[in-house]
């Protein structure tokens, strides 16, 4: 069971990078998911996620408008397409399986797998 995160980088504010997130070992359809970021200094938080049935979504407020999560469940892979990226957004992004998701919040409790870094800077 392994997901691996791919697609960070150092971008200009205002550009945009997209993040994938392969599955293996499982079907990501089944489950809750979840991108996450930790910045530097700070407490890993939700980004944007998806229920199981894809009944719910959520999105931080700091990233609303911005930042777009899908699945691709043919690939079983998952994406976030970021644009307009501030640095703020700098931080170690991870991906998870088995979130737990309402339209309000999205937490996961698991073991985390590698992320990838983006970077936003002129």
């Amino acid at each position: 069971v392994q997901l691996q995160a791919s697609g960070g980088g150092l971008v200009q504010p205002g550009g945009s990078l997209r993040l994938s997130c392969a599955a293996s070992g499982f079907t990501l359809a089944d489950y809750a998911i979840g991108w996450f970021r930790q910045a530097p200094g700070k407490e890993r938080e939700g980004v944007a996620c998806f229920s199981d049935s894809d009944t719910f979504t959520y999105y931080a407020d700091s990233v609303k408008g911005r930042f777009t999560i899908s699945r691709d469940n043919a690939k079983n892979t998952m994406y976030l397409q970021m644009n307009n990226l501030k640095p703020e957004d700098t931080a170690v992004y991870y991906c998870a399986a088995d979130a737990t998701v309402f339209s309000t919040y999205c937490l996961y409790s698991g073991s985390w797998g590698q992320g990838t870094q983006v970077t936003v800077s002129s």
